[in-house]
């Protein structure tokens, strides 16, 4: 594995936590979901960290922001492919409690960390 400096990034090392709980909440989906609604959720999921290393590695400013601002359009995306399998009763509020507080942190951290980056 590479020793970059994106690693150390908090927001980093929570979104690839984020990305480990939706792997485990998806596992309980429908088998017929597996190529629609379970591909849509980790793909979004796993945008997020990506995306914060891509853009940690880009010595252009304008760049990096951008990429942490696609990593926040993933967390939005995950969010309502989230409330979708909540109205399918794939999963229930109390399965997504967890993954709520880590969504809402995530979207103040790459918020903040957006805004920062000029």
């Amino acid at each position: 594995m590479l020793s970059l400096g994106h690693k150390n990034l908090d927001v980093w090392q929570q979104s690839k936590r984020l990305v480990v709980h939706i792997y485990k909440l998806t596992k309980n989906f429908p088998s017929h979901e597996m190529y629609t609604l379970i591909s849509q959720i980790r793909r979004a999921a796993i945008s997020i960290p990506s995306n914060i290393a891509e853009g940690a590695s880009r010595s252009n400013t304008k760049d990096r922001r951008r990429f942490y601002e696609i990593a926040r359009s993933s967390l939005v995306e995950l969010d309502t492919q989230i409330e979708i399998a909540i109205d399918l009763d794939y999963c229930n509020a109390d399965d997504i409690r967890e993954i709520e507080k880590e969504i809402n942190q995530l979207f103040s951290r790459l918020s903040t960390l957006i805004t920062k980056t000029k």
